[in-house]
């Protein structure tokens, strides 16, 4: 044995092994683990959904939310400034109006709360971030559907098409880069990009909610949008248990011109993020939505969770499942740690 041999310690002296491969080696120090990572998070990646408040002079906080607000107008302006700062990808809209009716005609309404909102928003910021829009009619019905009911008290599919077609021009008009979608309507995508190209909206982007599970985690967002919603909405929306499912669903929303595709919730379905993006020649979208946002605030009030931490992680999880941009209420401060992380002022 060599004098530099018997230094360094032979397999016996060392309590080591003759190991081919030690993955540990790119686990040693931060500056390699930075440099070995495969998953990014970036702010650009990132979506704020808001609420805006017909009528309200200012936030008015939502208790099952901790940290989310519905807006007035001027604080969802300030939000969409302060996102365009920090350097989001894009403002998803959610109106909360204060007069329902069975048709949910406030969606329509140019002068319904998210139409103003999109005017006044896109007069705020232009183009510098995408201005999204909740295409849907469940805040603006009485009886809290996301579709008109027949007489028997069903939702009507193709009767509620014609509104999604009329609210898709409605919201287009008011300034919306994108639209979204999400009351998983049969045909919606279809419907709505012929009424925009129709209507000259050719630029305008549908984003498909086309993977939207019936999760028992939309909870806090009832409160959110102060919906009058009995019952639930399981004959549209998808069974939990299903994969299969998805799948045709996806393969429907992009035969209907689906500009990009959305799987919500997100961490629940995880797999079936990864399925999708998988399968998707389109971007996807994951929607981290209230009930696993609040879970995460409860936990991390209550000392058991490391919060950012935590927040951090369950963003990355949704990346490196396959989500290009992930809807999430933590958006802002998610935003906030990259750039102190990355040394931007």
């Amino acid at each position: 044995m060599s004098t530099a041999q018997n230094q360094a310690g032979s397999p016996e002296t060392r309590g080591s092994v003759d190991l081919p491969y030690r993955p540990r080696r790119l686990r040693t120090s931060p500056i390699m683990r930075a440099h070995v990572r495969e998953t990014h998070l970036h702010p650009s990646q990132l979506i704020l959904p808001v609420f805006v408040r017909e009528g309200a002079q200012e936030p008015r906080a939502i208790s099952s939310m901790p940290g989310v607000v519905q807006h007035s107008m001027d604080s969802l302006k300030h939000a969409a400034t302060e996102a365009v700062e920090l350097g989001l990808g894009g403002f998803m809209i959610f109106g909360v109006p204060t007069t329902l009716d069975a048709t949910g005609s406030g969606l329509v309404a140019e002068d319904g709360v998210l139409n103003q909102a999109l005017r006044a928003v896109r007069a705020e910021v232009g183009d510098d971030i995408l201005v999204m829009a909740d295409l849907c009619l469940d805040e603006f019905t009485d009886h809290g559907h996301c579709g008109v009911l027949d007489d028997r008290g069903r939702v009507d599919n193709d009767a509620t098409l014609a509104l999604y077609a009329q609210a898709a021009v409605a919201q287009a008009e008011a300034g919306a880069h994108v639209l979204g979608p999400s009351g998983m309507m049969d045909g919606q995508v279809g419907v709505i990009r012929t009424a925009l190209d129709e209507a000259g909206f050719i630029d305008t982007s549908v984003l498909a909610y086309s993977v939207k599970y019936a999760s028992a985690f939309y909870g806090p967002f009832r409160e959110a949008v102060d919906s009058s919603l009995t019952g639930d909405r399981k004959t549209y929306q998808m069974d939990p248990a299903n994969r299969r499912e998805a799948m045709r669903e996806l393969e429907l929303d992009l035969d209907e011109g689906a500009d990009m595709v959305m799987v919500k919730p997100a961490m629940s379905y995880l797999d079936m993020v990864r399925e999708v993006a998988d399968h998707s020649p389109v971007p996807v979208s994951a929607y981290q939505i209230s009930g696993e946002y609040s879970m995460i605030q409860a936990a991390a009030a209550n000392g058991w969770i490391d919060r950012r931490a935590a927040i951090q992680e369950s963003l990355l999880s949704i990346r490196r499942a396959g989500a290009d941009t992930v809807l999430t209420y933590f958006a802002t401060e998610a935003a906030r740690w990259w750039r102190e992380e990355n040394g931007v002022a």
